[in-house]
């Protein structure tokens, strides 16, 4: 019986702390927007490729772009393609605002979710330039050459190309080419010195993303932050507060791999072409503002480039864009479970085109492979109905020698063929997969804003009117019901508040977990009911 008050304290104490993450993440305070650092002093000079960052100039710091003095107001040059509506700045030639096109913002469903972003709720943008004395980079202007700037009905590409004057009178060309269907972004400079070094950088506050989970129990929160991947050293995060603390660490040299900047649902990531030499680098450049970057050498002709990704950490899509790049897709300390958990969701969302019923179907799929254990489990539940008279007899007897009476119930658990504990594994073995559904619903954007019916329109936020947890609440109380009731009092007051305390930490779980949770609740009730049913029936036979 110890054992059993063991595994009941700790199903207790899991409860209390789901439902404090769940109201902590609830009812936290909102990010105000931070004020950005100003901006950093002159250039640096030049340096060698192995601390070549060091000559990287601060960017144009602040919420809007503004110019320096004695430089033209910078031209934001706006440019549509099936996928995306961009804003580049000719200061810098920077892609200063990125919307998607296909993904909604969080709150307001009639608006392109924004990813890059230059002051509206985050500073964010990619940058990029070259590394020496005259040479043009994030901070010098560039005038646009291209007229088109709307991707065409029946073009694949559409290029914008800009130029910066050098003082030698040649001029160096910056040249975006978007890709229809493809949220990857090529970006070429030409007419650079050989010799020289281009820097690809990603420039962000430190605030945390939309959607930003603190959850405590499932494992880390959702990762806002760079990263970095090479194959020695396979895929590295880096925390902010670490790049702040100097304490980052990450592979800074390598001739393969990426770096990424991370957030909850979408990536942006720099993607050098392999077998090319390459140097990482993270660094701190104004309060709450960072910098995240690679260094590329300059080709004998004058040309460097690579590729950037922008888009949804959509999995399939991410596995053929570079090796590894799967691995920014956050499924927390049970990956092992949840990786495998969605690619049999998304088999069965591909027959039911809706995720809610894939989730359905997944959970009496999961209810199936687990039939034999449950079955046990309610074998000895309803064994335990039958003997509660017995065991109240024994406690009347035995109740002033608690020794003597855990041995008494012990045998009598023996002769019936009761597994006392058995009541308590039906909730033991579904915390791993339930957790792992969670990351699940938490951390794959093919989840964000996908609708079941009715009122649910997206499954990975909390049901708006609380129907599925009140439902599930409902169906924990029958359950509890069918349940034998402990002998322990205080063994029946914790079992008897568990609906309750599930149902309010369920409140603000994700709706399609809530509906897992449902789910598995009436089918262990149906389940648990028969298997009642045929040993009562048995035993009054026998009787």
């Amino acid at each position: 019986m110890d054992n059993r008050r063991l595994v009941l304290l700790l199903v207790f104490s899991f409860s209390l702390v789901m439902l404090w993450d769940g109201w902590q993440k609830h009812f936290q305070p909102k990010n105000s927007l931070a004020t950005v650092a100003a901006p950093v002093g002159g250039l640096p000079s030049q340096g060698g490729v192995s601390a070549s960052y060091t000559g990287i100039p601060s960017p144009v710091t602040g919420l809007a772009a503004t110019a320096d003095k004695g430089v033209a107001k910078a031209e934001i040059i706006k440019v549509e393609t099936d996928l995306f509506l961009a804003e580049i700045s000719s200061q810098g030639g920077d892609i200063v605002r990125l919307e998607l096109k296909n993904h909604r913002d969080t709150k307001d469903k009639k608006r392109a979710f924004v990813l890059f972003d230059d002051g509206d709720q985050h500073f964010y943008r990619a940058q990029s330039g070259a590394i020496g004395e005259g040479l043009p980079n994030h901070r010098s202007m560039w005038r646009v050459t291209s007229e088109s700037r709307f991707l065409k009905e029946g073009d694949s590409t559409l290029s914008v190309q800009l130029v910066a004057d050098l003082a030698s009178g040649k001029e160096v060309v910056k040249t975006y080419i978007f890709h229809r269907g493809s949220y990857q972004i090529d970006i070429r400079h030409e007419g650079l010195p050989a010799g020289a070094f281009a820097y690809y950088q990603f420039t962000r506050d430190g605030k945390p993303a939309e959607g930003k989970s603190n959850s405590m129990m499932m494992g880390a929160s959702t990762f806002t932050g760079p990263a970095v991947f090479t194959e020695a050293e396979k895929f590295q995060k880096v925390s902010f507060s670490d790049i702040t603390k100097n304490k980052a660490k990450f592979a800074t040299k390598a001739d393969n791999g990426w770096l990424a900047m991370v957030q909850h649902y979408f990536v942006a990531a720099w993607l050098p072409t392999a077998g090319i030499a390459r140097e990482f680098y993270m660094r701190t450049i104004g309060d709450n503002l960072y910098s995240a970057g690679v260094i590329l050498p300059v080709g004998a002709d004058g040309k460097s480039s690579v590729s950037l990704y922008a888009g949804p950490q959509e999995l399939e899509n991410l596995k053929g864009i570079a090796p590894g790049f799967d691995l920014v897709v956050d499924y927390g300390w049970l990956t092992v479970i949840a990786a495998p958990l969605f690619w049999v969701l998304g088999v069965i969302h591909k027959l039911t085109g809706n995720w809610g019923w894939a989730i359905i179907l997944l959970t009496v799929l999961i209810k199936l492979v687990f039939f034999p254990l449950s079955a046990a489990s309610y074998k000895s539940m309803a064994k335990m109905r039958l003997v509660t008279p017995k065991l109240a007899k024994l406690k009347e007897t035995y109740g002033d020698d608690k020794m003597r009476l855990n041995q008494e119930m012990m045998a009598l658990y023996k002769k019936e063929n009761i597994n006392p504990l058995g009541g308590c594994l039906p909730i033991l073995i579904q915390i791993p997969v339930f957790i792992s559904l969670y990351w699940v619903l938490q951390g794959t954007v093919e989840m964000r804003n996908a609708p079941w019916i009715g009122w649910i329109k997206d499954l990975s936020a909390q049901d708006p009117y609380y129907v599925l947890p009140l439902l599930m609440g409902v169906t924990m109380f029958i359950q509890t019901k069918l349940n034998p009731a402990p002998p322990d009092p205080l063994q029946a007051k914790v079992m008897l508040m568990m609906p309750i305390l599930f149902t309010g930490m369920f409140l603000f779980f994700p709706a399609g977990l809530v509906l897992y949770w449902t789910v598995n609740n009436l089918l262990s009730i149906a389940q648990q009911w028969q298997i009642t049913r045929l040993i009562e029936a048995g035993s009054s036979k026998s009787a």
